[in-house]
């Protein structure tokens, strides 16, 4: 962890003072800590909060396991992204298609029922009917329950990834007293240190209280007030007047002045996410590796952290970050090298024969247009700063940024790079990412790629289950697609947390998705 404590004078922008003025339900007075001594805690998150039901495959796990603690999983992790006992206690894989898990005895839900081996096989099928894409991740048949504490889960095929896929936010355990008599979710009734007091669809304000009887301990907080700020300078405003005490992101031009402002203090932490450039390998300038080299060498990746990001993240070379205990720690960010780009877009034919300083093959410019969104601070300088190295060595760049809901209409095929932050460790093993990054068929193979050498490979790793095994097979993956640059990393996130000075106790985890409560955390009332 590294604390921002430098000072700099840089001004909210106006257009964030009227975005907080039209937001509906920023705070109230009875939202904050008040004289009968209740800890009471405001969290400003990235996102609108649009679902509560962890299982339906729409981010509602990840809130509500992560940010609302109100469920758990039956796998943890620890800070080198290994599984850990959580719900469950132990795991051993019984044959090829076949994983037995001991469920820790004593665990209550928090309307007071114990959760048993049942209940556990009834929120897996609920979240497979409700998720095909978590079904098809775990390979999933079935669940049944041997005896109170122990859950057998079927799998269609060999697939190491289940335990990996049970620490997934989407299978957090919840009770069948979730749903009313007609099958129909009301709320989360999980088994973590808060539980769902309200919760407003219309503003997407969740309100959660303290769980009296949690199974892990005393939580520090009495009541969380949680809602979406999509916009970074809302974020960071709202938090300055004393309207939230906790959140994360704001501008990171912002972050050392906030960290200098009296009640307020920073905390910069990384966090399994890639700033990644997807490449889009249908159109012919982008299938071209050379291409994509010069792109490479063109990104001047320690300016970038250190004057846009404001040291808020690292320079990245591999796909993964380098404490993943699978990682190919031998990749190295690409250098800065403007002269090396340039002469591997010569190679490929491209020239400025008219001095104006854009390439040219063809009589066809060297154009590329290249699109972010703008909830996550570090996106859209980004995208400025990678435009104007891009123009250094040759591009004609067009470059847009909107919000995340309005990009992919706005983008349709008519685009050759994408800027985002994908999460990379929803599921702890290498496979989760590479497989749907990488593969032909791939869900998140937004580049295109097409290696029928890496698909075998891929294939290969998925029925490898020594771990060590397993892993150096995925490095050797890992290092095909470095050289291939589908995608071209640019930097591993980070996450910078804003909290008044009043909340004490803050244990970041490493491996959450921007950010996990801690429970144990607490704030002056």
């Amino acid at each position: 962890m590294r604390k921002i404590i430098e000072n700099s004078h840089l001004i909210l922008v106006a257009a964030a003072i009227i975005a907080c003025l039209i937001i509906a339900g920023c705070t109230s007075s009875t939202d904050t800590n008040n004289s009968s001594g209740e800890k009471v805690l405001r969290v400003g998150d990235l996102w609108t909060v649009s679902s509560i039901n962890p299982g339906d495959g729409h981010d509602g796990g990840t809130f509500v396991t992560e940010k609302a603690i109100v469920t758990e999983t039956l796998i943890g992790a620890n800070d080198n992204f290994e599984l850990v006992p959580n719900l469950a206690e132990s795991w051993e894989q019984i044959n090829d298609t076949v994983w037995e898990f001991k469920l820790k005895r004593g665990v209550k839900f928090q309307n007071g029922k114990e959760m048993k081996a049942d209940d556990v096989v009834a929120s897996l099928d609920d979240t497979i009917r409700l998720s095909p894409s978590t079904a098809l991740l775990m390979s999933y048949d079935h669940a049944e329950a041997v005896d109170d504490y122990t859950v057998r889960v079927y799998t269609t095929e060999l697939n190491p990834l289940v335990p990996g896929v049970l620490h997934y936010p989407d299978t957090a355990i919840v009770s069948q007293d979730s749903y009313d008599e007609n099958g129909n979710f009301i709320k989360p009734i999980g088994t973590g240190p808060m539980m769902v007091e309200s919760y407003d669809e219309q503003t997407g304000k969740l309100v959660v209280v303290r769980n009296e009887d949690w199974w892990g301990g005393d939580p520090g907080i009495d009541k969380m007030i949680l809602k979406g700020y999509e916009s970074p300078a809302t974020r960071a405003m709202l938090i300055e007047n004393g309207d939230i005490d906790f959140t994360c992101d704001p501008p990171y031009s912002e972050v050392e002045r906030l960290n200098a402002t009296d009640g307020i203090h920073v905390e910069v932490y990384n966090t399994p996410r890639l700033y990644k450039l997807d490449a889009n390998l249908g159109h012919e300038a982008m299938a071209d590796l050379n291409v994509r080299k010069a792109i490479s060498y063109a990104i001047d990746r320690d300016g970038i952290v250190e004057n846009v990001l404001y040291g808020v993240g690292t320079s990245a070379g591999g796909v993964f970050l380098p404490s993943m205990t699978w990682s190919n720690k031998e990749l190295s960010p690409y250098p800065y090298d403007p002269e090396l780009a340039k002469q591997y877009l010569a190679e490929s034919g491209w020239t400025d024969t008219d001095n104006d300083g854009v390439l040219e093959k063809g009589g066809e410019k060297l154009k590329v247009k290249i699109f972010t969104y703008t909830e996550r601070s570090g996106l859209p300088p980004m995208l400025e700063a990678i435009a104007a190295n891009l123009r250094d060595v040759g591009f004609e760049v067009e470059e847009t940024s909107m919000e995340n809901s309005a990009l992919s209409p706005a983008m349709g095929d008519d685009w050759d790079l994408y800027l985002s932050a994908t999460h990379l460790a929803m599921v702890p093993d290498p496979e989760y990412v590479l497989k749907s990054w990488y593969t032909t068929n791939g869900t998140s193979n937004k580049a295109g790629y097409n290696n029928p050498t890496v698909d075998e490979m891929i294939v290969e790793g998925h029925y490898t289950s020594d771990l060590d095994e397993r892993y150096d097979h995925f490095r050797e993956i890992e290092a095909i697609i470095y050289d291939d640059l589908p995608t071209i990393n640019v930097a591993y996130y980070g996450v910078a947390i804003v909290m008044d000075d009043d909340v004490e106790g803050y244990q970041f985890d490493p491996t959450a998705h921007d950010y996990r409560i801690d429970p144990f955390m607490t704030i002056s009332s």
